[in-house]
């Protein structure tokens, strides 16, 4: 009778054995409708054959018996989830205790997907897909691209993507060096040393007036023409126009090259009080270093893929920058002190927001027992609520950062 009740399952070229009355503890599975009827039984040796992973059935064979569901370690996740789904299982039901280790391959492919996007210098795309790109499809099949056809996608790899060729290296660090020298200059120029006495036939009279040196203005003249060049190239040869138009860092490039030209408008109709507000937008160039480093890119997808984690974190901060601006405004208030800092509590909102980031500026300090205190309690709370987002931005910087190592 026993013997009539145990069967024999053969995974993999490793064998099973098991009762019939485990596999039915889990209905609408694979194994629950086992019947000698079925293609994959063996009369002769009285077992029932499945050319699937075995190491990956122990576990699931182990589930029928215990009720519980472990994730083996020494698998990877998709492998599991395509046995789980050949077997009849709901991966929903992995044990707690394996849940982390096992949900990992989530993690990794969301961030390849991130990655894929991110068109970090990887293969160089065939003829076929710049085609499918650039929307010559049917023209590449059909062996009918015409010679402007074949030139735009190759000015495009030459401006856009540095790592195509040697050409586009070189582009590449023409681009490079000139945002340099405008920020260099733009930064240069605000030295007193790098000024000279304003024109008083072009300026209001004022004893104190400096203006740049004109060479800085020969220099922002170069700057710009080859960022002009550069940006009007780009817009021409674009894939896809909106998309280009759409780009953040081309509505920089587009927003800093525009700010030359208002400067120069401004210049000439006396109105010097909206020049320093325009010319400050230049300084925004920098973020178009992301084009030419990879590093910038994941950097900024890592703030991106830890924007729930830097919410907390702001949300946190916003708190307790809150509670202990009043707290030491109240403190402060409680024993006599002609040295009072803390007049209202939006002024010890700046103290709070110093304290709390271990900036310690020390133009606003408690005098009291009682601030001291609530300056402490401060400290602390800040150290406390900047480390706890830390490790999971440094986790997410660290796997897109070695995905890209693998992917070069």
């Amino acid at each position: 009778m026993d013997g009539e009740n145990r069967i024999i399952l053969n995974v993999g070229g490793i064998r099973y054995e098991t009762y019939k009355a485990t596999l039915k503890k889990i209905p609408a599975t694979r194994l629950s409708r086992l019947t000698e009827a079925l293609a994959n039984y063996d009369p002769i040796l009285n077992e029932y054959f499945f050319d699937r992973h075995p190491g990956v059935f122990a576990q699931i064979l182990n589930y029928y018996r215990t009720g519980k569901l472990h994730y083996p370690t020494n698998v990877c996740g998709p492998l599991f989830e395509e046995e789980l789904e050949f077997w009849g299982l709901d991966s929903n039901q992995v044990e707690p205790c394996c849940w982390s280790t096992y949900s990992v391959h989530r993690d990794t492919q969301a961030t390849l997907a991130i990655l894929d996007k991110l068109d970090i210098d990887a293969e160089r795309p065939s003829d076929e897909e710049v085609a499918r790109m650039f929307g010559y499809e049917e023209a590449y099949h059909a062996g009918t691209l015409t010679r402007w056809q074949r030139l735009k996608p190759k000015v495009w790899a030459l401006f856009d993507e540095p790592y195509s060729s040697s050409s586009a290296k070189i582009v590449a660090g023409a681009s490079v060096f000139f945002i340099c020298v405008s920020v260099f200059s733009f930064c240069l120029k605000t030295h007193p040393g790098m000024r000279v006495r304003c024109d008083n036939a072009l300026k209001y009279v004022d004893e104190n007036c400096t203006e740049p040196h004109p060479y800085f203005l020969t220099v922002d003249h170069f700057c710009n023409a080859w960022f002009t060049f550069e940006l009007s190239v780009r817009l021409i040869v674009a894939p896809n126009i909106i998309e280009f138009l759409r780009s953040p860092v081309n509505i920089i490039d587009f927003t800093a090259t525009l700010s030359f030209y208002i400067d120069m408008i401004l210049i000439f109709e006396k109105k010097s009080q909206l020049l320093d507000f325009f010319s400050i937008i230049r300084i925004l160039r920098l973020f178009k270093l992301t084009r030419h480093s990879p590093g910038l890119k994941i950097l900024i997808h890592t703030f991106k893929a830890s924007a729930k984690e830097l919410g907390l974190l702001v949300f946190f901060l916003i708190l307790g920058i809150v509670v202990f601006a009043s707290l030491v405004y109240y403190a402060e208030k409680m024993q006599d002190n002609k040295d009072n800092s803390f007049k209202s509590i939006p002024e010890g909102l700046w103290w709070a927001i110093v304290t709390m980031t271990t900036v310690g500026y020390g133009d606003m300090a408690p005098k009291t027992y009682a601030g001291m205190v609530v300056g402490a309690l401060c400290a602390l709370a800040g150290v406390l609520t900047i480390a706890l987002p830390v490790p999971v931005i440094v986790s997410n910087f660290s796997m897109f950062y070695s995905h890209t190592q693998v992917l070069k």
